[in-house]
């Protein structure tokens, strides 16, 4: 065999196909839970050849199989971990996250759950990489390292080119990204290697003033295009607020039924109130931030940053709130209660940047009753436990102005409830139904018959008819299980796109609004139900007191959900682009100084 055909039975040769090809394997991963339209770039083949290459470094360096056999199992455990993030929260893991490893101490069912078979396809071929590397002959060493750099800059050269072509790096990975159809293929593409460089590439610019202008020309438009509105000058507005927030409840749950029983028989109670506001196809506009993510959209009216997490990269901004607008009024003090650590999603920061004036977190409860994996307090026990603490301190005396805010925790995937708390008039699995839909159900049912605990102690007060009462998601629940779901018989109650329900108790202009409305819309209507008008940040959504749009949004696939049939292009554009917006006001803390 001649010189030039040999090379192909030796150890490197081996040992660079098999991370080649684990490179190759992960894009195929990726592209089962996303779209295959990635593989059909042919730039994603030298990209990926040309990261095999430099991962091929422990090898040159070693010149030892069982070097390189470690170097690969550690870039698969790096690919299989962003493949398990993409099934929970939808994009790649953030540059910051890798720095967020304690967190999976809170969310270690989660990730074990997102596992899927194909991805031990990894493991098997660095066996079989490995197995084969040691059988065959080590290279000849004189020209390994000539013909390795030579490769190395054929190959940088190829995909420069290629990148040059379409305008740069920059360019062309921004134009991927906000593509509705491509935005989940520039991993695969330019590798998580290239992803983890634009995104900081794109956290690194200066404010600039075209930046500046592009943003107050969006808000000037928007406030044209979609006025604030509040209440009617005849409508007293209430002072109060409590804002419920449920772990991945979606809005399909509420006044839907199975073999005659309702999921959420005490929503549903509370829907039939001629005082309730009620809106049931709220859009999921979460990102990456997911929980926390729930938050700035509730509170701030801002859409989450897309590809990190601002809890973590911006802590310290200055986001305008509905708390800082109650206490700018009212003199209102606002209190947060959660059963996670300070430290989950960064809690313990963005509580006092919101204007919390104190958080009550896991050490605050008795550990009476847990559930989940890991286990966490029970929405039952949190609830009572929450009662108890504002009843017994003087976290709100009567006839002062509160704001309350209640995170719980039971719904979160994998929404395991113990059977001895399963109600045994409402046993979806003895039905025989989707494992995932029952579970998921069961659990909903569960959180929903909890939630009188805090609404019965709300009514007792002699100030409830100041309190305006929110319930919604903090997020949908189903994730990467929604199409299973869907495609399963679970009676066409599950809808293939991403909702949360709105449900506002004690409003002062009750009602129902069934069109398709963002989650960033919560914030000005309840601008308007509390009589904060004169706030001068509106937030970037449109107010529900007034006619909707009818469609949102999605920041994960940026798909605009609903109707758009007789809608302007203009304002069309303008709801479309609030994600570079929020994204250039979260960056650079433009809100700091205008809003303060």
């Amino acid at each position: 065999m001649s010189p030039r055909f040999s090379f192909l039975k030796t150890r490197f040769a081996a040992l660079y196909a098999g991370t080649f090809l684990s490179l190759i394997y992960f894009c195929v991963d990726w592209s089962m839970q996303t779209t295959f339209r990635g593989m059909s770039f042919w730039e994603l083949y030298p990209s990926n050849a040309l990261l095999a290459l430099l991962l091929m470094l422990p090898y040159m360096l070693s010149r030892k199989v069982w070097v390189q056999g470690l170097a690969i199992g550690v870039a698969d455990c790096v690919l299989i971990a962003n493949l398990m993030y993409r099934r929970t929260y939808f994009t790649p893991i953030p540059p910051e996250s890798y720095l967020m490893a304690g967190n999976l101490g809170d969310f270690t069912a989660s990730v074990v759950d997102s596992l899927y078979w194909f991805d031990f396809g990894f493991f098997i071929l660095l066996a079989a990489t490995t197995w084969l590397a040691a059988k065959l002959p080590r290279e000849a060493t004189r020209h390994l390292w000539r013909n390795y750099l030579i490769s190395l800059a054929a190959l940088s050269i190829l995909v420069a080119a290629a990148l040059i072509s379409y305008g740069g790096f920059e360019k062309r990975m921004r134009k991927l990204s906000s593509s509705c159809y491509y935005n989940t293929t520039p991993v695969q593409i330019y590798t998580p290697v290239g992803y983890l460089v634009y995104t900081a590439m794109e956290t690194e610019d200066e404010l600039t003033p075209e930046v500046t202008a592009r943003v107050n020309s969006w808000l000037e438009e928007k406030a044209l295009l979609r006025p604030y509105v509040g209440l009617p000058d005849s409508v007293a507005p209430r002072e109060n607020l409590v804002v419920i927030l449920l772990e991945s409840f979606e809005g399909w749950l509420p006044e839907n039924e199975i073999d005659g029983k309702p999921i959420t028989p005490y929503i549903n109670s509370l829907l039939k109130d001629s005082s309730t506001f009620y809106a049931p196809r709220v859009l999921s506009q979460v990102s990456t931030g997911r929980s926390i993510d729930g938050q700035l959209l509730v509170f701030t009216g801002l859409l989450p940053r897309l590809h990190t997490i601002y809890s973590t990269k911006h802590p310290d901004n200055f986001y305008p709130t509905l708390n800082k607008a109650l206490r700018e009024k009212y003199g209102t003090k606002s209190y947060i209660f959660t059963c996670d650590r300070p430290i989950t999603w960064n809690q313990q920061a963005v509580s006092p940047a919101f204007g919390y004036d104190a958080m009550y977190s896991r050490d605050a409860w008795e550990l009476d009753d847990m559930i989940g994996k890991p286990a966490k307090l029970s929405d039952q026990s949190f609830f009572r436990q929450s009662v108890s603490l504002v009843k017994d301190s003087s976290i709100w005396p009567a006839g002062e102005p509160r704001l309350l805010t209640f995170v719980s925790y039971s719904g979160h995937n994998p929404f395991i409830l113990p059977e001895e708390k399963r109600d045994p008039d409402f046993n979806l699995h003895a039905m025989g139904f989707n494992k995932r839909f029952a579970d998921y159900t069961t659990m909903a049912h569960y959180t929903d018959a909890q939630l009188h605990i805090i609404i019965d102690y709300l009514k007792s007060r002699p100030d409830y008819d100041r309190t305006l009462v929110v319930i919604t998601g903090d997020h949908e629940g189903l994730a990467y299980y929604r199409d299973e779901i869907v495609a399963a018989d679970t009676l066409g109650l599950v809808p293939d796109k991403q909702f949360v329900p709105l449900v506002i108790l004690n409003s002062p202009v009750p009602g129902r609004v069934d069109e398709v409305v963002g989650q960033y819309d919560i914030y000005p209507t309840l601008l308007g139900m509390l009589g904060l008008d004169n706030y001068r940040w509106k937030g970037l959504g449109q107010t529900m007191l007034a006619p909707v749009a009818g469609f949102a949004v999605s920041s994960y696939t940026k798909e605009v959900v609903g109707d758009t049939i007789g809608v302007s292009p203009a304002l069309r554009d303008n709801i479309f682009n609030a994600r570079r917006v929020s994204d250039d006001i979260i960056n650079f803390d433009m809100l700091r100084g205008r809003f303060e």
